[in-house]
């Protein structure tokens, strides 16, 4: 009897525990905050990072108002690795990020926007204000101290307007010596006005050339003439190119310093780590400089020297290969970076080599078949015989895996490469130094918390985690809704992970509909360790959607050969592994068939047009930033080398234009029968807005059921990035449209 008391007891406080939990709303959004940009300080007692939030830009309406908009804040913060021993270091109005700690610990490193320009400012952490140290027309962004903290190198972005009248990074004033390739001239001397002939519509050949120039000057007119035209969200006639400097640190601002260029002319580099001894950087750069750098797809590591000299080393390079990400080892006498090929479906390899200086050997690759990231040198003390310890050094990294982010080590000495942590959960951003790991993690519990764990264990495994703090504590009065994963074989013998998602407040006595949510890339890969869908997946479950997702051939995460399994094979393949997954969920009692719906975004926008024109099975569906036609998708988007890299050609070549055709949602539009909502971002150019129009235009001259929404200067990045009301909107349509067709009112309209 006793026993049965207290069963009844435990479950009654479990329910009203349930109960007391309210729904994830589409307003949470705002309250989700991001942990990134962690740095262990250099005593290893301290850390910084950055918290990312969303803040209503009318604060001061009342609580029972909605906000008029909202803006990303991100500001920096310090903990002293205890739980809850945080605080910000930065405050207002302004965002601070990219904080670098100086080799003594004295003082940090960070940037913030100025009049426009991001310029890196100085902090120093025993008392005092931060105070501004570059002032660069350029902007700055990038400090990395150098290792005597006397100097940090930065990055800045120059366009071409800008290259052609600076004298420190442009000597002579030249132009480039890859060709501008402008019709009709056969060098670039074009680009180098007489100043002494005046603009008139009405003169000579010579007068109205330069007339034609001040137009484009005024914004009248664009001339492009280079390949990759489009950006995020606009057009650029002209390519820029990010340089690297030095300056000195001075004690206070009212010591003056004046930065120096490291780098020089038409090409860009991206400074990765100073060598120890502190002569110089090892930076990624084209590889060709007289290659137009719209046409050089492969890039080199180099030396760049940090007396100013301008003078280059090429470290690493080789033609049809990408190198990038060199990161050096504490004494400098090892280097691990990535290698791919230039082109084709790929992803970097990591490799191992002897540093010496500028000079590489004992190049040895390492195995793994993952697309690694975040290299980080760690040391590790090791036990000699002689009872003397030694200092050994090991790598960190992460890696997208079966549906997680795990944080990986590889030990050097033997090549082998250790998981540290599970696939259920993600590592957004960590640092290591000795056996102190501090990482950002997201799980389905918590989208994001900052976390310690020692790392000293049987092959460092990360077992006791620490939560230092509470930023999403929110999250804990919310009923949120737990992936069971299931795994599917499909035709090809390949395993497809897939997960299913009830409802958050679920009642075995009702039925549900049924969403099915796709990722795009086509490399991307989604799991419970994958952060960008922890607040759309628990809105819809709060809802009362259950959900289906899956990771099809071409995914991330699986291993080269499964992400190149999608090869002149958009539509067909992934569709087999995703309906799959959806016809197994729709085996749960829970799920109303009668009930099911569609929608992913960019490829999964394309995926989702592809299958309701092969598929009737859904009620309604949502087709978002996707691309429907593959030939005009060549055309517009900055994404174009998908076309050749995935269906082996161009759409003028006869072959390659009957798998581009046959693998086009477009050429499939009359079988199209299914409600759709169409949305893009009138500024994505990654995509290009095109691509839907086609799509709705000609469903409405079908007479089909379609909806279009366009997101005023939404770029592709709406869903992750873009404006926070737009964000709201966006996940609210989805709900909205669905709700026509299989909600409590739907009049379960089709068209025939």
């Amino acid at each position: 009897m006793l026993k049965n008391l207290l069963l009844l007891t435990v479950f009654t406080a479990q329910t009203v525990c349930a109960q007391t939990k309210s729904k994830v709303t589409v307003t949470d959004l705002t309250r989700i905050k991001q942990v990134s940009g962690i740095e262990l300080a250099p005593d290893g007692q301290r850390a910084l990072y950055t918290l990312t939030t969303i803040e209503a830009t009318n604060p001061d309406k009342k609580p029972d108002s909605q906000p008029d908009d909202y803006e990303y804040k991100t500001h920096i913060y310090l903990t002293g690795l205890k739980p809850n021993d945080t605080r910000a270091l930065t405050h207002g109005a302004e965002s601070a990020r990219q904080p670098t700690w100086s080799p003594d610990g004295k003082r940090i490193a960070f940037v913030r926007t100025v009049k426009g320009k991001s310029q890196v400012f100085i902090m120093p952490l025993e008392g005092g204000e931060a105070w501004q140290l570059t002032h660069i027309e350029y902007g700055a962004s990038g400090p990395l101290w150098s290792p005597d903290g006397k100097r940090i190198a930065f990055s800045s972005t120059v366009t071409m307007a800008q290259m052609m009248t600076d004298s420190l990074l442009n000597p002579g004033k030249r132009g480039p010596s890859w060709s501008l390739e402008k019709p009709g001239f056969t060098s670039n001397d074009f680009i180098k006005p007489d100043k002494k002939i005046k603009p008139n519509p009405d003169g000579s050949l010579a007068e109205i050339r330069a007339y034609l120039a001040k137009d484009v000057i005024d914004k009248k007119a664009k001339v492009i003439n280079r390949l990759n035209l489009q950006g995020e969200a606009t057009t650029e006639p002209d390519p820029s190119f990010t340089h690297l400097y030095s300056i000195d640190v001075p004690e206070n601002a009212a010591i003056p310093a004046t930065p120096k260029p490291l780098t020089r002319g038409y090409e860009s580099f991206v400074a990765s780590a100073w060598l120890p001894n502190g002569q110089g950087l090892l930076a990624v750069t084209d590889r060709d400089s007289l290659t137009h750098p719209d046409r050089e797809q492969d890039s080199a590591i180099e030396f760049i020297p940090s007396d100013g000299s301008g003078k280059r080393t090429i470290v690493l390079g080789g033609a049809d290969k990408s190198y990038g990400s060199p990161e050096v080892s504490p004494d400098g006498k090892q280097l691990v970076f990535f290698v791919s090929p230039s082109s084709g479906v790929n992803y970097p390899q990591i490799n191992l080599a002897t540093l010496n200086g500028s000079t590489i050997s004992n190049i040895t690759p390492v195995t793994f078949d993952r697309a690694a990231g975040n290299f980080t040198w760690a040391t590790v003390p090791v036990a000699t015989k002689s009872k003397k310890a030694t200092t050994n050094y090991v790598v960190y990294f992460t890696a997208s895996s079966n549906g997680g982010i795990p944080l990986y080590r590889l030990d050097p000495v033997t090549r082998q490469i250790t998981q540290l942590t599970d696939i259920e959960s993600g590592i957004t951003n960590f640092d290591v130094q000795g056996n102190r790991l501090v990482f950002a993690k997201t799980e389905v519990a918590n989208p994001s918390e900052l976390y310690q764990a020692d790392v000293s264990g049987a092959n460092g495994a990360v077992s006791t985690q620490t939560k230092l703090s509470n930023h999403n504590d929110w999250v804990a009065q919310r009923q949120l809704s737990f992936p069971t994963k299931r795994t599917y074989k499909n035709s090809i013998g390949q395993t497809i992970d897939y997960w299913i998602m009830k409802p958050a407040f679920f009642d075995a006595s009702k039925k549900y509909p049924l969403l099915l949510n796709m990722h795009g890339g086509p490399t991307a890969m989604w799991g419970p360790g994958e952060p960008s869908m922890w607040h759309e997946f628990q809105y819809m479950c709060s809802q009362d959607y259950g959900i289906v997702y899956a990771n099809p051939r071409g995914s991330g995460g699986y291993g080269i050969n499964f992400q190149r399994a999608n090869m002149k094979d958009w539509g067909t393949g992934p569709t087999e592994d995703v309906l799959a997954a959806t016809t197994d969920a729709a085996k749960e009692a829970w799920v109303d068939t009668s009930r099911q719906v569609i929608t992913g975004g960019s490829y999964a926008g394309y995926l989702t047009a592809w299958i309701v024109g092969h598929d009737n099975r859904f009620k309604a569906a949502f087709a978002q930033r996707g691309v429907y036609d593959l030939t005009t998708f060549m055309g517009e988007a900055n994404a174009w080398r998908l076309v050749p890299n995935y269906f082996g050609g161009y759409p003028w070549q006869p072959e390659a234009k009957k798998v581009l055709d046959s693998n086009s949602p477009y050429t499939f539009v009359e079988n199209i029968h299914t409600p759709l909502l169409i949305k893009h971002g009138e500024n994505d150019l990654r995509t290009g807005v095109s691509q839907s129009e086609m799509l709705y235009k000609s469903l409405k001259i079908l007479g089909r059921p379609v909806e279009y929404v366009r997101m005023p200067g939404a770029t592709h990045e709406l869903s992750r990035s873009g404006d926070v009301r737009q964000r709201i909107d966006r996940l609210l349509r989805i709900y909205e449209f669905f709700e026509r067709y299989i909600g409590p009112d739907a009049q379960g309209l089709t068209q025939k």
